[in-house]
């Protein structure tokens, strides 16, 4: 059964693994990677961990048992980061994807987002991500316009 976890230094070779997965690169949405970031030394990587702790977002990584299958973060402000990128970033490695882990992902964190006392939240993917959009739009993501590069949702979150 997964869990949503915070980063954890205890997983650095199950990240490794996902993060091969993908292939090359920091494109994976949703772990906070930047390209300055040396997740493949043990040092680069308690450092990269220790930096998505900060107060501004919440990471978390989709764990089942000691197998890492993706991250979701919840930027917390509406900044210009949030206005292009969204308040939610989520992946889920090729291999994990089709059983639903992102819909169950979003879900939580819009709880999250809700108990921070957000109204709404932006969520963007881009357009040929149908997999992404139908995620969205399950959760009730109303989109913003036409659709060019990217397409824009926002969640409106009601208090339940």
């Amino acid at each position: 059964m997964p869990d949503l976890i915070a980063p954890t230094a205890r997983l650095r070779a199950a990240w490794l693994e996902a993060h091969a997965e993908w292939g090359p690169g920091v494109h994976e949405d949703g772990f906070g990677l930047l390209p300055s970031d040396d997740p493949h030394s043990p040092s680069g990587f308690a450092a990269w961990v220790a930096r998505l702790a900060q107060p501004r977002c919440t990471y978390r990584w989709i764990v089942d048992g000691d197998q890492v299958l993706g991250g979701i973060a919840l930027r917390h402000e509406f900044d210009e980061f949030v206005r292009r990128a969204g308040h939610i970033g989520y992946g889920v490695r090729p291999s994990a994807r089709g059983r639903g882990l992102a819909t169950w992902a979003l879900g939580r964190m819009l709880d999250r987002a809700r108990a921070l006392g957000l109204d709404r939240v932006l969520l963007v993917c881009e357009v040929d991500n149908l997999a992404s959009a139908r995620t969205i739009e399950h959760h009730g993501g109303v989109l913003e316009g036409s659709p060019d590069e990217m397409r824009r949702y926002w969640i409106g979150l009601a208090r339940r």
